[in-house]
């Protein structure tokens, strides 16, 4: 039996991370395009398909509970076919789903197509965090604010592509490119699992699984409702701040590029917070400042939304930098890639499923009360539960 030399072994193992680095890479840079890239379109489609504000307040739901649920069960997932193997899946999912979606005749097909789409995505979320600490463990925060960083680059260039397109060739098109650079995604993953050796496991595949250890942390629950509120307002911004500008007398084109311009501000908590959270014993500062910031800017869209427009949306921007935030923190207080990937999907599961109430019911609170004053007084009380959360989520503690 021919066996490798070490020098054979490090320069496979050397082409494998390589690998693994660019899939992790186009993975990121795909993760919210699906929503962003939506979002800014609900009423052209709507008027198209013929459905109102409540249906647009259902598909601002979606992602937050396909995120939660698909997220919740990834992580049994991996443990049966291993973090590689659920990516390449989950991307796969995601394309096809996508094409659906751009070709979808009724409301109910893009609802079906959309739950699909959103649910490879929810599914690659949870395990692209354990992907990090398996394949760069020395490298945690770098490569957590690459992957973030190319995150937030595809979350607002998606909203600003989005109504130029649809203007241009169709809200179909403008809807359906996105599956073409996801499937490649997968294909990147599918080569990489190819190319394996039979003996490859990640620590997620094979080890015990920590539930009741996890589910019993203060940290984890701390985690948990951060994330939550921090995904509430990050989907009901989304979702709501187009109609919000459109309602007080702005246009569909400035809604699309304050959405674009509030993921922008993405980039730079990419760039910043990992490091600042690894160079940190206790990050709550963070927390306190992002949440005040955040206030601020909901407070600014509800006093005068067309004036100072693009400082409240900045300030919402930074607000929520709080979500990278979480996701440094996963890795930092897990001891290995298998309980970063559990407690990445107890987190982002739970997370995302009490979040999911977030642009469905203040799209009610619309309707019943009659303008966006209430829900926007809603989203920023939710910074309250996310400072109290996030005393317990920061403290120097491991999980595991």
């Amino acid at each position: 039996m021919r066996t490798l030399s070490p020098d054979r072994t490090t320069a496979a193992r050397g082409r494998l991370t390589v690998l693994a680095g660019l899939a992790i890479a186009l993975t990121a840079i795909n993760l919210r395009t699906a929503v962003t890239g939506f979002t800014p379109l609900l009423e052209t489609i709507g008027a198209d398909l013929g459905f109102g504000v409540v249906l647009a307040g259902v598909l601002g739901t979606i992602p937050a509970a396909t995120f939660g649920v698909f997220g919740f069960l990834a992580p049994a997932v991996t443990r049966r076919f291993g973090l590689e193997r659920t990516a390449a899946a989950a991307l796969a999912l995601t394309a096809v789903s996508l094409l659906a979606r751009a070709a979808s005749p009724t409301p109910a097909l893009v609802v079906v197509s959309t739950v699909l789409a959103l649910g490879g995505i929810g599914a690659a979320n949870v395990v692209i965090v354990p992907l990090v600490k398996a394949w760069f463990a020395d490298r945690v925060a770098l490569w957590t604010s690459c992957y973030l960083l190319l995150l937030q680059t595809g979350q607002f260039v998606a909203p600003l592509l989005a109504v130029p397109v649809a203007q241009a060739a169709g809200w179909r098109l403008s809807v359906g490119i996105w599956a073409g650079p996801i499937a490649l995604a997968a294909v990147v993953w599918l080569v990489l699992t190819l190319r394996l050796p039979a003996d490859h496991h990640t620590p997620a595949a094979t080890a015990t699984r920590p539930t009741s250890r996890i589910s019993r942390s203060g940290t984890v629950w701390g985690l948990v409702v951060l994330f939550a509120m921090m995904s509430l307002s990050n989907y009901a911004i989304i979702t709501w701040v187009p109609a919000v500008l459109t309602d007080a007398g702005g246009s569909a084109e400035l809604g699309g590029s304050m959405v674009g311009l509030y993921s922008a501000w993405g980039v730079l908590a990419a760039l910043v917070v990992p490091h600042v959270a690894t160079r940190m014993t206790n990050p709550f500062p963070v927390v306190v400042a992002c949440s005040v910031v955040l206030v601020g800017g909901y407070l600014g869209l509800l006093l005068s939304p067309l004036e100072g427009t693009a400082v409240w949306v900045c300030a919402l921007g930074i607000g929520v930098s709080t979500f990278p935030l979480c996701l440094t923190l996963v890795n930092r207080r897990t001891r290995t890639a298998q309980s970063a990937s559990a407690v990445s999907g107890f987190v982002q599961g739970i997370g995302y499923g009490l979040a999911c109430v977030g642009p469905v019911g203040l799209g009610l609170l619309r309707e019943a009360t009659g303008s966006w004053s209430v829900p926007l007084l809603v989203l920023a009380a939710t910074a309250v539960p996310g400072v109290v959360a996030g005393w317990f989520a920061c403290r120097p503690r491991f999980v595991d």
